[in-house]
């Protein structure tokens, strides 16, 4: 195996090919890897499976949709799960995408769900959180962030998304794993180690008894995972927490570790992977405060941040995110920033204007 100058292998790719919808790959003896929809960008999120001898554990559930309830009853009925019923779903964290039919499996199915207790209070809370028009402090949040005039008028005059729109009921109980747990999953024991920034007491599984790594959205082979602050927690640090966890995880990381991410493909390469995650964040940084000599809005930061034209579909996420990196150079001192006329913050760093 080839090593870079800093003596850590490049990251690879075993199972370069993703399984087709419906069916699976195995991974490793009695592990299931198999895809489910999603309809934006990011178009699938990855669900493993893992063989309890008289069931199946799941990790996530996809979201909730009448498509992957279907995808999921044949999977179930004459796929590649037939013959077993899912005793337990495992989440990572509270996303729609890795939640969203945790409930009905839960409900219909009188599955067991694991879950961080801030996972579970996250979903359950913002299933029962319905709004059919935007909340005051929403609104506010996106004037702040300096929100395109036209982008904001549009949002205004719409129902806003809400999370029981593609989750399904949470019903009451679960039982709740922490950092430092260990938890017996598909004949193996697993380390349990929490994460944060994409999200609050993110779960990922580290297997004792093997090289599997279970990290969810927490440890992803190309993309970066966003680190957005939203109107439930203006002033968070997002990037910071985020910091944190990959320096933190990186303690534990191996070359030889088999990581099961929640997108993209399962990848080797774990080691340079976190530091890659960790130095294209202080990247970000050291652009955006070169970029605030002059006092700019969230929506004014793309440029410095993404470096490539931000579309329709993609604009709130960008938003939340420029957010995020701003409070960090905010609570880390290196900027300051005032109300304008209109609502907006303007940031700017300390010792200019």
């Amino acid at each position: 195996m080839t090593v870079d100058g800093t003596g850590r292998s490049p990251i690879r790719y075993p199972r370069p090919t993703p399984p087709v919808e419906g069916e699976a790959v195995e991974l490793a003896e009695g592990v299931l890897w198999m895809r489910l929809p999603l309809p934006m960008a990011l178009d699938h999120v990855n669900i493993y499976a893992f063989d309890e001898g008289d069931g199946w554990t799941i990790i996530d559930a996809g979201i909730s949709s009448r498509r992957v309830r279907a995808l999921w009853e044949s999977m179930m009925q004459t796929g590649p799960l037939a013959g077993k019923p899912v005793r337990r779903v495992i989440l990572t964290h509270h996303h729609p995408d890795h939640v969203g039919l945790a409930g009905w499996f839960q409900a219909e199915h009188g599955a067991e769900l694991v879950a961080s207790r801030t996972a579970w209070l996250y979903a359950r809370m913002l299933t029962l959180d319905v709004q059919e028009s935007w909340p005051k402090e929403t609104l506010d949040f996106y004037r702040a962030a300096g929100m395109e005039p036209a982008i904001f008028a549009e949002r205004a005059a719409g129902r806003p998304f809400n999370f029981a729109d593609t989750v399904w009921p949470m019903p009451l109980g679960f039982s709740r794993i922490s950092e430092g747990d260990t938890i017996r999953l598909g004949g193996r024991t697993w380390d349990v180690r929490m994460g944060n920034g994409h999200a609050a007491e993110h779960a990922t599984f580290w297997s004792r008894d093997d090289s599997l790594v279970l990290g969810g959205d927490q440890l992803l082979p190309s993309i970066s995972p966003n680190l957005g602050v939203y109107p439930t927690e203006p002033e968070a640090d997002p990037v910071g927490d985020w910091l944190e966890s990959c320096e933190r995880l990186s303690d534990h990381a191996r070359d030889d570790q088999l990581v099961l991410p929640g997108h993209k493909l399962p990848f080797y390469g774990l080691p340079t992977r976190l530091r890659q995650l960790i130095d294209n964040h202080h990247g970000a940084l050291d652009r955006l405060l070169d970029h605030l000599k002059e006092p700019r809005t969230a929506h004014d930061c793309f440029p410095a941040l993404y470096r490539r034209q931000i579309g329709a579909g993609e604009y709130g996420l960008a938003l939340v995110e420029s957010v995020g990196h701003l409070n960090h150079l905010y609570h880390s001192g290196k900027v300051t920033r005032r109300r304008r006329e209109d609502g907006a913050w303007l940031w700017q760093r300390v010792g200019e204007g």
